[in-house]
């Protein structure tokens, strides 16, 4: 089945940190259905930080083997130019396993405040493999409530919906996670529900995730 890759939850969550920031992110989410494992690094590339790359790579796996058509690697680069503290825009080259190349142009939307994060990113793109333009909306919320100095609790959520020839239904997904982060440390619970193909098949999946800033 044709689809369009994962933009999965890494893709954005540095932004609650400092915008221009250089760091490394990576997430492991596991459950009795899938397995995901998702890096995400940005670093400045001039001195009045307006211009920031970002690489994404991450892998998916299915469990159990009537699943294992919908397994998953990807890596993608993106050049932001950051117009300020809450737009940037920019271009990407996107390689899926599945999917094959994309190039894509995104313009990033945040609205942070001391304990909230808002951020959506809607994404014009070209698929190689399938030789024709594609929409993609991905958002994301984020809570976080410290305890103290050194424990809080998070609750994160993302969002990705999209259409082929910007008309047709090819991927979506509604990842939830809620956990306490000490020291750094993220654990908690997690659950993915997501949708395939223009008729959407469906799987959910439930599990543990563990996230860690480098």
């Amino acid at each position: 089945m044709k689809k369009i890759a994962i933009i999965t939850s890494l893709s954005i969550l540095w932004i609650s940190n400092n915008l221009n920031a250089q760091f490394t992110q990576v997430e492991l989410f596991s459950g009795w259905d899938k397995t995901d494992f998702t890096l995400y690094s940005s670093y400045p590339i001039n001195e009045k930080n307006t211009l920031s790359i970002a690489t994404l790579a991450f892998f998916q796996k299915f469990n159990k083997e009537e699943n294992k058509g919908f397994d998953e690697a990807g890596v993608q680069p993106t050049l932001f130019w950051n117009i300020n503290k809450s737009v940037a825009v920019g271009p990407s080259i996107y390689y899926n396993s599945f999917a094959g190349y994309a190039e894509r142009l995104s313009t990033r939307l945040i609205l942070k405040k001391s304990r909230t994060l808002f951020v959506i990113i809607p994404t014009v793109a070209h698929s190689e493999q399938k030789k024709a333009g594609y929409a993609e909306v991905f958002a994301q919320f984020q809570f976080n409530s410290p305890i103290n100095d050194k424990i809080s609790l998070w609750l994160n959520g993302q969002f990705l919906t999209i259409w082929d020839k910007f008309k047709t239904h090819s991927r979506s997904f509604q990842q939830l996670r809620a956990g306490v982060s000490f020291n750094g440390h993220q654990l908690g619970i997690g659950v993915d529900f997501d949708q395939y193909g223009p008729d959407p098949i469906e799987k959910s999946s439930l599990g543990m995730y563990y996230r860690k800033t480098l």
